[in-house]
């Protein structure tokens, strides 16, 4: 019996609908990035799998460390602790400012990361490939500032303000997810 075949029978699960996808555009030493943590995680909790939120990195030049820590970030994913690394890191902008990698080694042993191939990663540049590829990505889609959100094509500016941008996030995932069903 071929593929097609057996999908279609009437005991076979239906397909689970794709998560809506939000990009977040972040750098790691931007207190608007830090205020907007509790958006998402708002989101979180409201969507669970139903959004997949994925931190995108862009670098701002004026802030010394950000491509560290955006590499950094990169190394946690790795290690498993992506998500709490980014909001620790972001919870302390004003001393990544000050201490720069060193904050972001101590950040990771503080999570229990592996500090020595944090440093590693940091020295032998494994995750720049990804960190420049999201920067390229957002110069190319006209992100200019962090953090900034697309969200079903629209892009939503929140360097400027993040007054009302949950809820028009939620407003586009709900007719996305609507379209959906």
């Amino acid at each position: 019996m071929n593929d097609a075949a057996s999908s279609s029978s009437p005991s076979s699960p239906s397909p689970l609908p794709s998560p809506v996808v939000l990009d977040v555009w972040c750098e790691l030493q931007c207190p608007d990035c830090h205020a907007a943590q509790e958006d998402l995680r708002v989101l979180r909790e409201r969507y669970g799998d139903r959004l997949d939120i994925r931190l995108r990195h862009f670098p701002l030049a004026k802030h010394q460390h950000a491509y560290a820590a955006a590499q950094a970030a990169e190394e946690a994913m790795v290690q498993g602790q992506g998500q709490a690394f980014i909001e620790a890191v972001l919870a302390r902008v004003a001393e990544l400012d000050t201490r720069g990698e060193r904050l972001l080694l101590e950040v990771a042993g503080e999570l229990g990361l592996d500090a020595e191939e944090m440093d590693t990663a940091l020295i032998d540049g494994r995750h720049l490939l990804i960190v420049d590829a999201d920067q390229a990505e957002g110069k190319a889609i006209g992100v200019t500032g962090t953090p900034t959100y697309v969200i079903g094509g629209e892009r939503l500016d929140g360097g400027q303000s993040q007054a009302g941008l949950r809820e028009r996030i939620e407003e586009i995932a709900d007719r996305l997810l609507a379209d959906q069903g």
